[in-house]
């Protein structure tokens, strides 16, 4: 799986949202403002279909587009790449990290906890 640019990236995370949508309404949808230029959406919709990350239904010269893969198949791909490119595929280092960082709540804790009991 390629990775995504920031923008690709945008744009996926409104057609997960929207499950098929036209280039103006993924502009509609963008949280930019100014909004894009129709022409550099359109081109990064484009680059993304030849990724394979969304398909196409065409009406006439009008194209609806829809996600390919899901978003927890991007998700757990970019997780394995967070993981093994900054916590040596450790997930304990990440843990860790995390607890260093106080990202995790006791409440969180004890909630892994749980889970790893369950394992």
């Amino acid at each position: 799986m390629e990775e995504l640019t920031r923008t690709e990236e945008r744009i996926m995370q409104v057609l997960w949202d929207l499950k098929s949508a036209f280039v103006k309404d993924i502009i509609e949808h963008l949280p930019d403002d100014p909004k894009p230029p129709y022409n550099t959406i359109s081109s990064v919709v484009r680059l993304l279909e030849t990724k394979n990350y969304i398909g196409h239904k065409a009406y006439g010269k009008t194209h609806e587009y829809f996600p390919l893969i899901t978003k927890a198949q991007y998700g757990k791909h970019s997780f394995t790449k967070l993981i093994t490119n900054y916590f040596d595929g450790s997930a304990q280092s990440l843990l860790s990290f995390m607890v260093k960082e106080e990202t995790l709540s006791e409440k969180d804790i004890e909630e892994i906890q749980k889970m790893i009991d369950k394992q």
